[in-house]
């Protein structure tokens, strides 16, 4: 069965944190550099000698139901993933915010704020429902990209990412006092643009 995926709005967050984010880690990807200036990143695969679990929401202001205390939500698009009624999936993309360092000042610009799908649904078109649907609600704000932050240590969001077109423009080590062997992988998909409505 298909997910539908559906608009809701920041009151269901707690119901959203609900669904797990963790994943276990049992590879990551370094990052290999070109010696060409334009040319693109590429990643390498390896693999670890003992894997453990990552759960963004134990990390303190990721927690979901702390977004609205931190930020202006008000323009951000909160989207629910259901099969047969439950709730098995979420994403969230911000727009239009002051604040939000990933938007770059830009209005053109939208943000994949968070992604996840519950582990019993994995692997079943869901998490690729919720990514058209996040698309879709940014060109309709005639946003040009579609921007995603991940880890090298998500190996299968870096997959998924790849899988729908985006384009990974940056790469930084170090930007997490908490987990400094992280690396930030910024990532950037064109959007087509929609004509504008009234």
């Amino acid at each position: 069965m298909r997910a539908e995926v559906s608009l809701e709005s920041i009151d269901e967050i707690a119901a959203y944190a609900c669904i797990p984010i963790s994943f276990e880690v049992t590879e990551v990807f370094d990052v290999v550099k070109s010696e060409h200036a334009d040319a693109q990143l590429k990643l390498s695969l390896r693999r670890l000698g003992v894997s453990y679990l990552k759960d963004y929401d134990t990390i303190s202001e990721e927690d979901p139901t702390k977004w609205a205390r931190r930020f202006d939500v008000s323009k951000w698009g909160f989207f629910a993933a259901r099969i047969d009624g439950h709730r098995v999936g979420g994403a969230v993309v911000a727009y239009d915010t002051l604040m939000v360092d990933m938007l770059e000042g830009r209005s053109d610009l939208a943000v994949l704020w968070d992604i996840r799908v519950a582990l019993s649904a994995r692997r079943r078109g869901v998490g690729s429902a919720l990514f058209t649907a996040a698309e879709a609600w940014a060109s309709a704000r005639q946003c040009r990209q579609l921007k995603v932050e991940t880890q090298n240590i998500n190996v299968g969001a870096c997959r998924f990412y790849s899988r729908h077109a985006c384009v990974l423009r940056a790469a930084h080590p170090g930007v997490y006092p908490q987990c400094p062997d992280e690396v930030q992988l910024v990532w950037y998909k064109d959007l087509a643009q929609q004509p504008r409505t009234g």
